[in-house]
Protein backbone atom coordinates (compact mmCIF):
# COMPACT_ATOMS: atom_id res chain seq x y z
CA UNK A 1 0.00 0.00 0.00
CA UNK A 2 1.26 3.49 -0.99
CA UNK A 3 1.75 5.83 1.87
CA UNK A 4 1.98 9.71 1.64
CA UNK A 5 2.10 11.95 3.99
CA UNK A 6 0.27 14.90 5.16
CA UNK A 7 1.91 17.34 7.80
CA UNK A 8 1.91 21.11 9.00
CA UNK A 9 1.86 23.51 11.79
CA UNK A 10 0.18 23.10 14.63
CA UNK A 11 -2.65 24.92 13.86
CA UNK A 12 -2.76 24.63 10.55
CA UNK A 13 -5.84 23.04 10.19
CA UNK A 14 -4.59 19.01 9.15
CA UNK A 15 -8.06 17.44 10.72
CA UNK A 16 -9.59 19.97 8.07
CA UNK A 17 -7.91 18.63 5.19
CA UNK A 18 -7.74 15.19 6.25
CA UNK A 19 -11.92 14.65 6.24
CA UNK A 20 -11.50 15.99 2.59
CA UNK A 21 -9.64 13.77 1.67
CA UNK A 22 -11.41 10.98 2.95
CA UNK A 23 -14.60 12.23 1.04
CA UNK A 24 -12.44 11.27 -1.82
CA UNK A 25 -12.29 7.61 -0.56
CA UNK A 26 -8.78 7.98 1.22
CA UNK A 27 -7.82 5.99 4.30
CA UNK A 28 -6.16 8.21 6.45
CA UNK A 29 -3.94 7.34 9.71
CA UNK A 30 -3.86 10.31 12.15
CA UNK A 31 -0.48 9.89 14.33
CA UNK A 32 -1.81 12.93 17.05
CA UNK A 33 -4.99 10.00 17.39
CA UNK A 34 -2.70 7.39 17.95
CA UNK A 35 -0.52 8.73 19.84
CA UNK A 36 -3.19 9.18 22.63
CA UNK A 37 -4.36 5.66 21.70
CA UNK A 38 -0.89 4.46 22.75
CA UNK A 39 -1.15 6.36 26.45
CA UNK A 40 -4.91 4.88 27.11
CA UNK A 41 -5.26 3.60 31.10
CA UNK A 42 -3.84 0.57 31.19
CA UNK A 43 -1.41 0.97 28.44
CA UNK A 44 2.50 -0.04 29.36
CA UNK A 45 3.86 3.59 28.07
CA UNK A 46 1.46 5.86 30.30
CA UNK A 47 2.34 3.76 33.37
CA UNK A 48 6.04 4.03 32.32
CA UNK A 49 5.14 8.22 31.99
CA UNK A 50 3.55 8.08 35.38
CA UNK A 51 6.45 6.58 37.14
CA UNK A 52 8.37 8.68 35.91
CA UNK A 53 6.84 12.11 36.52
CA UNK A 54 4.47 11.54 38.98
CA UNK A 55 0.95 11.22 39.67
CA UNK A 56 0.71 14.94 38.81
CA UNK A 57 -0.07 14.52 34.85
CA UNK A 58 -2.51 12.14 35.50
CA UNK A 59 -6.30 13.38 35.77
CA UNK A 60 -8.51 12.23 38.70
CA UNK A 61 -10.14 9.03 36.49
CA UNK A 62 -6.26 8.27 35.71
CA UNK A 63 -5.79 9.69 32.29
CA UNK A 64 -2.95 11.48 30.92
CA UNK A 65 -3.47 15.23 31.26
CA UNK A 66 -1.95 16.25 28.43
CA UNK A 67 -1.67 19.81 29.16
CA UNK A 68 0.34 19.06 32.49
CA UNK A 69 2.79 17.37 30.76
CA UNK A 70 3.22 19.40 28.03
CA UNK A 71 4.05 22.11 30.86
CA UNK A 72 6.58 20.03 32.23
CA UNK A 73 8.33 18.82 28.65
CA UNK A 74 8.26 22.18 27.29
CA UNK A 75 10.07 23.83 30.26
CA UNK A 76 12.83 20.96 30.55
CA UNK A 77 14.38 19.63 27.04
CA UNK A 78 15.77 16.76 29.12
CA UNK A 79 12.58 15.56 29.77
CA UNK A 80 11.37 16.28 26.49
CA UNK A 81 13.59 13.93 24.86
CA UNK A 82 13.10 11.05 27.61
CA UNK A 83 9.61 11.04 26.59
CA UNK A 84 10.03 11.10 22.85
CA UNK A 85 12.29 8.13 23.09
CA UNK A 86 9.70 6.36 25.01
CA UNK A 87 7.16 7.05 22.72
CA UNK A 88 8.33 7.45 19.15
CA UNK A 89 8.71 3.77 18.59
CA UNK A 90 5.57 2.58 20.29
CA UNK A 91 3.65 5.20 18.31
CA UNK A 92 5.32 4.22 15.22
CA UNK A 93 4.85 0.51 15.47
CA UNK A 94 1.17 1.48 15.62
CA UNK A 95 1.28 3.73 13.14
CA UNK A 96 2.30 0.82 10.81
CA UNK A 97 -0.20 -1.29 11.93
CA UNK A 98 -3.23 0.99 10.91
CA UNK A 99 -1.09 1.89 8.10
CA UNK A 100 -1.58 -1.65 6.45
CA UNK A 101 2.39 -2.02 6.67
CA UNK A 102 2.25 -4.93 8.60
CA UNK A 103 1.71 -8.47 7.46
CA UNK A 104 -0.70 -9.12 10.34
CA UNK A 105 -2.90 -6.08 9.16
CA UNK A 106 -3.48 -6.91 5.60
CA UNK A 107 -5.64 -3.43 3.94
CA UNK A 108 -9.95 -4.27 4.16
CA UNK A 109 -11.63 -4.22 1.23
CA UNK A 110 -13.58 -0.99 0.25
CA UNK A 111 -10.89 1.47 -0.64
CA UNK A 112 -10.21 2.49 -3.52
CA UNK A 113 -8.00 5.06 -3.79
CA UNK A 114 -4.93 3.22 -4.31
CA UNK A 115 -3.27 5.12 -1.38
CA UNK A 116 -3.26 5.97 2.60
CA UNK A 117 -2.47 8.92 4.34
CA UNK A 118 -0.39 9.43 7.04
CA UNK A 119 -1.37 12.62 9.15
CA UNK A 120 1.17 14.23 11.15
CA UNK A 121 2.07 17.08 12.92
CA UNK A 122 5.72 15.45 13.53
CA UNK A 123 6.19 14.00 10.05
CA UNK A 124 9.32 15.75 9.20
CA UNK A 125 10.73 15.73 13.00
CA UNK A 126 10.37 12.20 13.35
CA UNK A 127 11.36 8.97 11.00
CA UNK A 128 8.03 8.72 10.14
CA UNK A 129 8.61 10.03 7.26
CA UNK A 130 10.33 7.09 6.25
CA UNK A 131 7.45 5.24 5.87
CA UNK A 132 5.85 7.45 3.29
CA UNK A 133 6.47 8.51 -0.77
CA UNK A 134 5.36 11.77 -1.01
CA UNK A 135 4.96 14.86 1.42
CA UNK A 136 1.78 17.11 1.20
CA UNK A 137 2.44 20.39 3.75
CA UNK A 138 -0.79 22.47 4.68
CA UNK A 139 0.90 25.77 4.61
CA UNK A 140 -0.71 28.57 7.11
CA UNK A 141 1.00 31.98 8.17
CA UNK A 142 2.81 31.86 11.53
CA UNK A 143 0.24 34.68 13.04
CA UNK A 144 -2.69 32.30 11.55
CA UNK A 145 -1.16 28.86 13.35
CA UNK A 146 -0.97 31.36 16.69
CA UNK A 147 -3.97 32.94 16.29
CA UNK A 148 -6.27 29.47 15.88
CA UNK A 149 -4.35 27.21 18.51
CA UNK A 150 -4.84 29.67 21.22
CA UNK A 151 -8.81 29.46 20.20
CA UNK A 152 -8.89 26.34 19.89
CA UNK A 153 -6.67 25.05 23.30
CA UNK A 154 -6.95 27.90 25.44
CA UNK A 155 -3.59 28.36 25.58
CA UNK A 156 -1.28 31.78 25.94
CA UNK A 157 0.29 32.97 23.15
CA UNK A 158 4.13 32.34 25.05
CA UNK A 159 2.85 28.54 25.16
CA UNK A 160 1.86 28.38 21.57
CA UNK A 161 5.13 30.18 20.12
CA UNK A 162 7.19 27.83 22.05
CA UNK A 163 5.31 24.61 21.08
CA UNK A 164 5.76 26.13 17.06
CA UNK A 165 9.39 26.88 18.03
CA UNK A 166 9.85 22.99 18.44
CA UNK A 167 8.08 22.06 15.83
CA UNK A 168 10.47 22.49 11.77
CA UNK A 169 10.19 25.91 10.59
CA UNK A 170 7.79 26.98 7.71
CA UNK A 171 10.44 27.70 5.55
CA UNK A 172 12.02 23.97 5.85
CA UNK A 173 8.87 22.25 5.89
CA UNK A 174 8.01 23.91 2.85
CA UNK A 175 11.49 22.95 1.32
CA UNK A 176 10.59 19.25 2.22
CA UNK A 177 7.03 19.58 0.30
CA UNK A 178 5.77 17.44 -2.92
CA UNK A 179 3.09 19.18 -2.94
CA UNK A 180 1.43 21.96 -0.86
CA UNK A 181 -1.97 23.32 0.00
CA UNK A 182 -2.58 26.55 1.13
CA UNK A 183 -4.92 26.35 4.12
CA UNK A 184 -5.25 30.53 4.89
CA UNK A 185 -7.70 30.02 1.56
CA UNK A 186 -11.83 29.98 1.39
CA UNK A 187 -12.62 26.82 2.19
CA UNK A 188 -13.96 26.38 -1.43
CA UNK A 189 -9.96 26.97 -2.76
CA UNK A 190 -8.99 24.35 -0.17
CA UNK A 191 -11.58 21.80 -1.50
CA UNK A 192 -10.24 22.29 -5.08
CA UNK A 193 -6.63 21.75 -3.99
CA UNK A 194 -7.52 18.51 -2.27
CA UNK A 195 -9.03 17.75 -5.02
CA UNK A 196 -5.68 18.10 -7.72
CA UNK A 197 -3.74 16.82 -5.31
CA UNK A 198 -5.72 13.85 -4.93
CA UNK A 199 -6.00 13.79 -9.24
CA UNK A 200 -2.58 13.78 -9.35
CA UNK A 201 -1.70 10.95 -6.35
CA UNK A 202 -4.24 8.54 -7.90
CA UNK A 203 -3.03 9.36 -11.70
CA UNK A 204 0.68 8.72 -10.36
CA UNK A 205 -0.63 5.67 -8.85
CA UNK A 206 -2.08 4.10 -11.92
CA UNK A 207 1.51 4.89 -13.57
CA UNK A 208 3.31 3.02 -12.01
Amino acid sequence: MRVIGLTGGIGSGKSTVARLFEQQGVHTVDADTVAREVVEPGTPALAEIAGHFGADILTSAGALDRAALRKVVFDAPAEREWLEKLLHPVIREELMRQLWLTPSTPPPSGYSAGYVLLVSPLLLETDQHQLVERVIVIDVPVETQIERTMARDDNDRAQVERIIAAQIDREKRLQSADMVIDNSAPIESIVEQVQEVHRKLSELGASE
